[in-house]
């Protein structure tokens, strides 16, 4: 029998297809809420408290998110989900903990003046958003975990649909917010915590059917213990703590630069089409999770083909009048930051290539259970993003905002290096294993 012929392509896509659906629809969520708080009265200092309060949230909601890898890495039965589901309500408690003291300690301030910098007349606000984001992030592990187990079972239409059913639940209390003319930073995160309720509730209820249908223990699977879930969650946490560190880096260096408002603009606006771009592509690992066992060829095929795509519609925006339309009319950039943002946007074609490809190592990595290499990889990526910062800054500073889009990019690189050589190295000595096995049977 022909192996590449048992997956076909169209299984792939349809696995494939509504996850990058799902990922693409994040950004019209937050296009929702930064709509509605640029009705507000004070825009400017009301967005900033909201993003400022985000950019702490996003840190937190992280190590939830990484309970959606990890399901769908693990679970196979229903004594697997009962260790996860544990591990994933200590990870809540723990969360929990920590958001609660910050927002509703002195802590918080501090937090938010000294290490985000923020005005501190603009920090009430902060913390008012902050206390709702707490809520959310309580909804948004929920959802991360029944996610890993419709991934598992390959029901990705079910993301899709929970997105949109929160777009339209957060499009509509955007305009109940602006019909009332009561706009406030807080009103931002409560349309996020609604979408979020909405969505979290789909993937609760698609999730638990999905649990009762499994097998009660499936004699192959070895995971039964949280203490095997956390063993394979913990570096996943702390690789993560290691690569948030990149953003903040970036920003620092940035502040030496030449023309600081114009090198943190183009950047900020080039890293926010490039993400958009790769937005689609961020699941490919959930195809090495879900089909790489079943059929390696055509998953290392499938990912290559669809892996240049990112490029390709970056270097549209890049070489056709695209780009500088884009970032004129749809963003509203002027002259100077357009022809600055192009510049990086250029840079960035780099990230577009090596990204699919450590998502796709990434991939090898969890389906191996060698969550631990992350902690090296990613530790490669902040110090190599660091030197490059450290020397552009210091001698090329008229680069401005290119030498952000460069740091990250080469940053990627090098630990894509990495990945390549862990996971060929990996490949090498399991087949080195399976060779001695053979070796010992026939010896036999």
């Amino acid at each position: 029998m022909n192996q590449t012929s048992s997956l076909p392509v169209s299984k792939l896509l349809l696995f494939f297809i509504p996850l990058g659906l799902s990922a693409s629809l994040v950004t019209f969520s937050h296009i929702i809420i930064n709509g509605t708080l640029a009705r507000a009265e004070k825009p400017e200092v009301i967005i900033a408290s909201y993003v400022i309060a985000m950019s702490l949230f996003g840190i937190t909601e992280r190590l939830g998110v990484l309970l959606r890898h990890t399901c769908s890495a693990l679970v196979r039965d229903r004594v697997s989900f009962k260790a996860m589901s544990m591990v994933g309500l200590y990870v809540l408690i723990g969360l929990m903990i920590i958001s609660t003291t910050i927002a509703y300690s002195p802590i918080g301030r501090w937090v938010f003046t000294e290490l985000f910098g923020a005005d501190p007349a603009m920090v009430s606000q902060i913390v008012d958003v902050y206390q709702i984001l707490i809520v959310v992030t309580f909804f948004s592990a929920i959802r991360c975990l029944f996610q890993g187990v419709i991934i598992l079972n390959r029901q990705t239409k079910w993301l899709t649909i929970g997105m949109v059913l929160r777009l339209i639940v957060m499009y509509l209390l955007s305009l109940y917010f602006i019909d009332s003319g009561t706009i406030t930073a807080s009103s931002g995160a409560y349309i996020f915590l609604a979408g979020m309720m909405v969505e979290s509730l789909v993937s609760y209820l698609e999730g638990r059917i999905l649990v009762k249908k499994m097998k009660e223990k499936d004699v192959n699977h070895a995971i039964t213990t949280k203490k095997q879930v956390f063993r394979f969650y913990n570096p996943l946490i702390w690789s993560s703590l290691i690569i948030v560190m990149v953003g903040p880096f970036i920003n620092a260096f940035l502040g030496k630069t030449s023309e600081i408002e114009l090198a943190i603009a183009s950047y900020a606006l080039a890293l926010s089409i490039t993400q958009l771009i790769l937005s689609f592509f961020t699941y490919v690992h959930q195809i090495v999770l879900t089909f790489y066992k079943e059929n390696p060829k055509k998953v290392i095929q499938f990912s290559l083909l669809i892996g240049f795509i990112p490029s390709f519609i970056l270097a549209l925006f890049c070489f056709t009048s695209l780009g500088p339309w884009f970032l004129e009319h749809v963003l509203g950039a002027n002259e100077r930051l357009v022809t600055a943002s192009m510049q990086c946007l250029r840079i960035f074609l780099l990230m577009t290539l090596v990204f699919p490809c450590i998502d796709f190592c990434n991939g090898l990595l969890l389906i191996r259970d060698q969550t631990k290499l992350m902690l090296l990889t990613q530790a490669t990526n902040l110090i190599i993003t660091f030197l490059v910062l450290l020397i552009t800054a210091s001698f090329f500073p008229f680069w401005n905002g290119v030498i952000g889009a460069l740091a990250q990019s080469v940053g990627m690189l090098g630990e894509l290096f990495v990945l390549l050589f862990v996971v060929l190295r990996g490949r090498i000595n399991l087949l080195s294993k399976r060779q001695a096995k053979q070796s010992q049977s026939a010896g036999m």
